[in-house]
């Protein structure tokens, strides 16, 4: 079978893969559908971000669904030909972190497509994959592309998780990528009083009227967007940064209102903080990594009608097609989730 492979910055492959059969507890997958995440075009583009490097072939990919084509000794109530999502979560469930239920933190995590721990972690970019059934979420009434987003949304999720109640709450998020419209949908579902995104790409901001926010800021065209929000001692409760970028950051920073929490999504390597102005408002800021209990309730808010993510999948390509589908992701004026179909069914 097919497998997409990065063996450096700008060397993306299409390469031959076994793929083994399924062992107890186990399920083979045809993959459908992959969307390329924001650490793909980091591998891709950059051959990793920060300390995180490339140093063998990997496959990439934790954004996909697929249909089920085997089921190993001993998996039961499932069917072949089934359409599920799968969590590429995969915790080993017995370390002192999964004993306090923190599984986003496991110490032997082999989440796909990762680069962190060598030998890599390979990913879902490939046409057959086994996966564990406890990986797998039942997708029906939805499309595979659909299924597909809910490892991203599975993401803001958990950052609102984090956040706390957001109810009521004036939520501003910086960036409005894949990442920051999906957070946006995220703190509206959880009862947000006020969403306002902020980017510097128009095309970014076309998408977040698909997340019901009640304004867009385009801080290219109008640097001083925020001001409003900087009367008296600021004004919003809650900040999800999705960009990394310090400058997003300190200038999020002057329109929080006091005792507001800042959420970083954004992974841009370290940065500097106005330490003086989070003491003065007394912020807190929270990190938000990953996910995990998140993504079965992803699928089942789509399933129920309660969220629309399919505006949101700006572009498919075909398999054969992958390098224009990477070169496509990469471009902000184009594109919001690009994705990759493997498959067309069972």
């Amino acid at each position: 079978m097919r497998a997409l492979v990065i063996h450096n910055a700008k060397d993306l492959r299409i390469e031959q893969r076994e793929v083994p059969e399924p062992s107890a507890g186990q399920i083979k997958i045809k993959v459908a559908v992959g969307g390329i995440c924001g650490s793909d075009l980091h591998y891709y583009n950059h051959g990793g971000f920060g300390v995180i490097r490339i140093k063998q072939p990997m496959t990439p990919g934790h954004e996909f669904s697929g249909y089920i084509d085997q089921l190993g000794d001993g998996v039961k109530g499932w069917s072949v030909g089934e359409l599920v999502a799968i969590s590429p979560s995969r915790p080993c469930g017995n370390c002192e972190y999964c004993n306090k239920a923190l599984y986003n933190h496991c110490l032997n995590m082999q989440f796909y497509g990762s680069a962190m721990p060598f030998p890599h972690i390979q990913g879902g970019f490939q046409e057959e994959l086994i996966v564990n059934a406890s990986q797998c979420v039942r997708a029906h009434s939805l499309t595979p592309g659909e299924a597909a987003m809910a490892e991203p949304f599975a993401v803001g999720l958990h950052a609102v998780n984090r956040a706390g109640n957001v109810f009521g709450k004036r939520v501003l998020i910086t960036g409005c990528g894949p990442i920051g419209v999906l957070a946006a949908v995220a703190a509206r579902r959880a009862g947000a009083a006020q969403v306002v995104i902020t980017d510097l790409v128009a095309n970014a901001l076309k998408f977040a009227a698909f997340a019901d926010v009640d304004q867009a800021i385009d801080m290219q065209q109008n640097p001083a967007g925020l001001e409003p929000y900087t009367q008296g001692k600021g004004t919003f409760d809650v900040l999800f940064e999705c960009t990394g970028s310090p400058q997003a950051l300190a200038g999020a920073i002057t329109a929080m209102a006091p005792r507001g929490i800042i959420m970083q999504l954004g992974l841009g390597g370290d940065m500097p903080v106005p330490m003086m102005q989070i003491t003065a408002k007394e912020l807190e800021i929270r990190g938000t990594f990953r996910f995990h209990e998140e993504f079965p309730l992803a699928i089942k808010l789509m399933q129920s009608g309660l969220v629309d993510l399919k505006p949101f999948i700006s572009h498919t390509f075909e398999v054969d097609t992958a390098l224009e589908a990477f070169e496509m992701a990469s471009d902000r004026n184009q594109a919001m989730k690009t994705q990759i179909t493997f498959s067309a069914s069972a």
